[in-house]
């Protein structure tokens, strides 16, 4: 049995490649704007904006919710292809790059 000071390195960045999303449907840039707006480009070059307004303030916003402190909203970023927020919270890029070709502006409900 090891002993439980023994710090031992992570290795799993030896074992595994790091992950890249560049695909044409992987959220390659996002951005915050006001009124609970994104936003947001794909690296196939498909951009548009994600209104989230109606959804943050919604009462079935469940997750969202949290997102209706403009602070927090703020703090949108990408993770492995996704717009995200480092509470948790992302959203499909499947279903926003699907919305954003067809109307350039996606309303999640």
């Amino acid at each position: 049995m090891r002993d439980q000071g023994t710090t031992i390195a992570d290795r799993t960045p030896a074992i595994i490649p790091p992950i890249v999303c560049d695909h044409p449907d992987d959220v390659a840039e996002v951005r915050a704007e006001k009124h609970y707006r994104l936003a947001v480009k794909f690296f196939d070059g498909t951009e548009g904006t994600v209104d989230m307004s109606a959804l943050v303030h919604s009462h079935s916003a469940g997750v969202f919710a949290v997102l209706a402190d403009p602070a927090r909203f703020a703090e949108a970023r990408i993770e492995l292809g996704a717009a995200t927020w480092p509470c948790g919270t992302d959203l499909a890029p499947d279903a926003m790059y699907a919305a954003l070709r067809q109307h350039g502006v996606w309303k999640p409900e």
